[in-house]
């Protein structure tokens, strides 16, 4: 494999040019830092916000009233959830009006019918926190911004693997993808931001052998928490997976985006909170029963659909208006070219395959730093924290920040390109490549895949056996993969060093999931059945340290 000759030297290396990446170049260089937005695609449309959203958690002052603590609570209520520390939710809030406001003059326009509008993810009588905006246009927005401040960025340009030295981050392992032929890159940098995204093709699609209709990117394969894993850094909850739902086959986000009520086949509402179609509120049944498609579906009492038969005119208009600021065009012109009209048709739904989004990765404080010095992460990467999009801009903000105080600190570079990380890099890459017959990346991730549902799904249960032959497996199949998987050019290449990255996401999983002996959301043991309510304020980390992998139990804080 070609090795770059030339280290590059950065202040702050941002790994993902994501939501998160972009707003930590954006608060990062605009305090005067060099800083290098690594991303694996295009930042005008990479990640998960690639095509847009129309939904921003916030508290703003003016609505909600100057006291911040019911919006608090609602938010670690709301699909959220409680799976994230207290402290950094409420420091995540006390930010948000300001990145609303930043994102409103940049042209991202957080106010387009003239006021702020909560509506969606609603209950009836409870504070609304969920701020209605137009974000289609915010990936190029942010990319313009942070190239307005100076910083750099490098698509097709794949972060591999963070370099440590004596517990420290000093650079990291990259790979250009931006011709067929694969080079590999040294980066010196002072600090180091995680910004990858969720970890979706763990398991299997609802829609099998279409590895990539998935409704997150299906890019976002967990490389974040599998660089932090390899470098020391603590990864907590991962053994909690979630699981989004929308539409059935098609699989795109944005359920709170519909105004209609959710019915079984006879028109009877499956919830009750709504029993009319209201744009204030929305049908929040999916965020609270979850797995509704999957139940009724299983107990012969569905399908479910999203009814709209009865949504009025002007409710409709605004519902495809916010479905196209979601990123939901293609569907949309599907829905146009086959005669599909919601003033006639429901739309069944259904619950999509578990991934690991926000409450499901990296430990962090609140400076957005990693046990790891000089080690950060943000957005959809982080463990303790999750508020998706809006926790993105303003967690990634905070990084950017915290990133750019360490470097100014540090007078001079560490030599990244003398570490056994960077040697051991160029001789496996160069395997890969030099292999002429092996197995391709597909058959690897469809065998990660099967493990995944066979031994820690999350339909059925899960059980120490189980877990204990899933990780068995595992081990074989890493090693096996390692040991014959063959690529012919950069993105095939690209596409093996994301599905090892999820082979270290699922034994992380693994670990994790023997370690907690209890039954809670969608963690179903068979040999603990109950809900421990010892663990009720208590997180489960997990991470390597000399060759051992090390649980530990914290408190929330």
């Amino acid at each position: 494999m070609e090795v770059d000759k030339t280290t590059i030297t950065t202040d702050l290396l941002v790994a993902g040019g994501g939501i998160a990446g972009l707003m930590a170049a954006i608060s990062a260089a605009g305090q005067g830092l060099n800083v290098l937005v690594a991303e694996k695609a295009n930042t005008k449309r990479s990640g998960s916000g690639a095509t847009g959203n129309d939904h921003f958690c916030c508290y703003i002052p003016e609505v909600h009233g100057n006291d911040i603590g019911p919006i608090l609570w609602e938010d670690l209520h709301s699909l959220h959830g409680d799976f994230q520390d207290p402290s950094l939710a409420l420091l995540f809030l006390e930010q948000t009006y300001d990145r609303v406001k930043d994102w409103d003059s940049w042209g991202i326009s957080m106010k387009p019918r003239g006021f702020w509008d909560f509506s969606g993810h609603a209950y009836p009588g409870r504070p609304r926190i969920f701020l209605k905006y137009a974000g289609y246009n915010q990936k190029g927005v942010l990319t313009a911004q942070a190239k307005k401040r100076g910083a750099k960025i490098s698509n097709h340009m794949v972060v591999t693997d963070v370099i440590v030295k004596d517990g420290e981050a000093i650079g990291a392992v990259a790979v250009s993808t931006a011709s067929d032929k694969p080079v590999l890159k040294v980066i010196r940098a002072k600090s180091v931001l995680l910004a990858t995204g969720s970890a979706t093709r763990l398991y299997p699609t609802t829609t099998p052998g279409w590895m990539f209709n998935i409704p997150f990117c299906p890019s976002c394969t967990g490389s974040g928490r599998a660089m932090a894993y390899r470098a020391g850094a603590k990864l907590v909850n991962m053994e909690m997976p979630n699981r989004h739902a929308g539409p059935k086959f098609l699989a795109r986000c944005g359920k709170a985006t519909w105004i209609g009520v959710y019915k079984d086949p006879h028109g009877r509402t499956v919830g009750p909170f709504v029993t009319k179609p209201t744009r204030d509120l929305g049908d929040i049944t999916a965020d609270v029963w979850n797995s509704v498609f999957t139940d009724m579906f299983k107990s012969g009492k569905g399908p479910v659909y999203i009814d709209c038969t009865e949504t009025g005119e002007e409710d409709l208009e605004y519902m495809m208006w916010g479905l196209i600021h979601e990123g939901n065009t293609g569907m949309l012109d599907y829905m146009k070219k086959e005669g599909i009209d919601v003033r006639k048709h429901r739309v069944e739904f259904r619950q999509y395959e578990p991934f690991l989004i926000g409450s499901r990765g990296i430990e962090i404080n609140e400076k957005a730093e990693t046990n790891v010095r000089g080690l950060y992460a943000a957005g959809d990467d982080v463990g303790n924290f999750r508020a998706d999009l809006s926790g993105a801009a303003t967690f990634g903000w905070i990084a950017g920040k915290s990133a750019a105080k360490r470097a100014r600190k540090l007078k001079e570079f560490k030599k990244a390109e003398k570490s056994e990380t960077v040697a051991a890099a160029a001789s496996r890459y160069s395997s890969f490549l030099d292999r002429k017959d092996g197995a391709g990346w597909k058959e690897a991730n469809l065998a990660l895949q099967q493990v995944m549902q066979d031994y820690a799904g999350v339909d059925g249960v899960r059980s120490e056996t189980l877990l204990n032959a899933g990780s068995t497996y595992l081990r074989r199949l890493r090693e096996r993969a390692l040991e014959s998987l063959s690529v012919r050019n950069s993105h095939e290449l690209m596409r093996a060093l994301e599905t090892l990255d999820l082979m270290e996401c699922g034994e992380a999983i693994f670990r994790t999931a023997l370690e907690r002996k209890e039954t809670r959301a969608m963690h179903k043991r068979s040999d603990f059945p109950f809900t421990n309510p010892l663990l009720q304020d208590k997180f489960l980390t997990v991470r390597r340290e000399e060759g051992k992998v090390i649980t530990e139990w914290r408190e929330k804080k």
